[in-house]
């Protein structure tokens, strides 16, 4: 059975990293923007890794400018922004799309996995659901993300276990991973 460790992805360097280097822990893999209206998640997902990272958390975050251009400039420009911001000290990896052809692998898998299963009730939802309608349009079947901050989380055996779009309260992803732990 397929897991995350067996993917190897870019880190924002453009190393290569094994995702088989956080075997054993749990992991919330999250495709993030630096213009987005849902950025701010960033406050709450560090101290989430704060306050977790001594129990065996991590937090992957993986720029993607697919949405509306929210994640514009280089590698070093996205880690400046969420560092001196937000205080970002998960790793960061290189900026990838998520949809279409050139979709990381990962984010294929995981998406395969845990499929998207609505924005919930929100109020920014209307605006989401449009957009998810012209995504699902330009990508068709490889329409696997539909906004940016959409979170996985993994479990200690790399297995997919919940997705949470980004209209899901931080409270209850906070929970979920609490319970992992």
């Amino acid at each position: 059975m397929k897991t995350v460790y067996d993917f190897t992805v870019k880190d924002r360097t453009g190393e290569d990293v094994s995702l088989s280097d956080y075997r054993g822990k749990v992991l919330l893999i999250v495709n993030t923007a630096t213009g987005c209206g849902y950025t701010p998640h960033y406050e709450p997902l560090e101290a989430m890794y704060r306050d977790l990272k001594d129990r065996g958390f991590e937090i992957l975050d993986f720029p993607c400018n697919q949405f509306a251009n929210q994640a514009p400039g280089d590698a070093e420009k996205i880690h400046q922004f969420c560092t001196l911001k937000y205080g970002a000290d998960f790793p960061q990896f290189k900026k990838i799309d998520v949809n279409g052809k050139t979709a990381e692998p990962l984010f294929e898998f995981l998406a395969t996995e845990k499929p998207f299963a609505g924005f919930g009730e929100d109020k920014s939802t209307a605006v989401l659901r449009r957009f998810s309608k012209l995504n699902n349009l330009r990508f068709g079947d490889k329409a696997y993300i539909k906004w940016n901050f959409t979170k996985f989380l993994i479990d200690r055996e790399g297995k997919v276990v919940a997705r949470f779009e980004p209209t899901t309260d931080m409270k209850e992803v906070r929970k979920a991973v609490e319970a992992m732990l």
